[in-house]
């Protein structure tokens, strides 16, 4: 009877053992199985949080690049009245009216404008020359004679004159960067007479802008021909000023659509 007591008593205690270990197993967290090292079958699992657009930050790649414009070229205009739009407003100067032209394509900024009126080639040597190392343009025009021929300036001395502005010019901001206008023959307009001979002073100012301009192409100087358009003049009242004797507003425009595409050519691409 021992012995049948103790082997009961054993499989009680077996049983016993073998719950509690079934017991523990149950409630453990089951472990995932593992992934052979190289198994191409293999889901990488990824704690990054996903990503979204709504908030990004945008790569510099992304951002739209903004061409900056250029600069204003410094522009200064030298000469007498017809620089200086006697007897016309302000904007209706050739100077003004070429910038207002050439725009944005070839921006100019219109540094000063020191001609005046009844100024000889020599006035302008003495009163206005100086004034390209004060304002440091980046582009000069000149028109300069018709007052020449009204005083009687000899050609050589206007010739002399002329020379002298010009190799400044180029000296001060080159060649490539001055042009010269014709002189407008004055006498074809209803008070051209009041200022000497018509006749005598019309040949003179054909000879006078022939000197300007053997003188300007002889250094690389553009020379820009408007007697086309002002020689309507005695035909077209449209194209003179109030006072019977200076170009109109309509007529410095098609002065300036002259001069435009000489000075867009010049400064194109710089």
């Amino acid at each position: 009877m021992r012995v049948v007591h103790d082997l009961v008593m054993s499989r009680v205690v077996l049983r016993l053992v073998l719950s509690t270990v079934v017991a523990g197993c149950s409630g453990a967290p089951a472990l995932p199985r593992a992934q052979p090292i190289g198994d191409p079958t293999a889901t990488a699992v990824s704690t990054a949080k996903p990503t979204t657009t709504a908030n990004a930050t945008p790569s510099p790649s992304d951002t739209p690049v903004v061409t900056p414009s250029p600069e204003p070229i410094g522009f200064l205009p030298l000469g007498d009245s017809y620089t200086i739009g006697t007897s016309v407003d302000e904007s209706e100067r050739w100077p003004n009216q070429l910038v207002e032209l050439l725009g944005d394509r070839v921006p100019l900024r219109l540094v000063a404008n020191p001609a005046v009126n009844g100024y000889t080639s020599a006035d302008l040597i003495r009163d206005e020359l100086d004034l390209v190392d004060v304002h440091r343009p980046g582009l000069v025009g000149v028109l300069i004679g018709v007052n020449d021929v009204v005083r009687g300036v000899p050609e050589e001395r206007y010739r002399a004159n002329v020379a002298q502005i010009l190799d400044h010019l180029v000296e001060r901001v080159g060649a490539g960067r001055v042009f010269a206008v014709a002189t407008p023959d004055y006498t074809l307009t209803p008070a051209g007479a009041d200022y000497g001979d018509p006749e005598t002073n019309r040949a003179a100012i054909e000879r006078f802008n022939a000197i300007l301009q053997m003188e300007a192409e002889e250094r690389h100087i553009a020379f820009v021909d408007i007697t086309p358009v002002a020689n309507r003049a005695g035909t077209d009242s449209s194209l003179v000023a109030r006072d019977g004797l200076h170009p109109s507003g309509r007529q410095y425009l098609a002065w300036a659509e002259l001069i435009e595409p000489v000075v867009e050519e010049m400064l194109s691409g710089e």
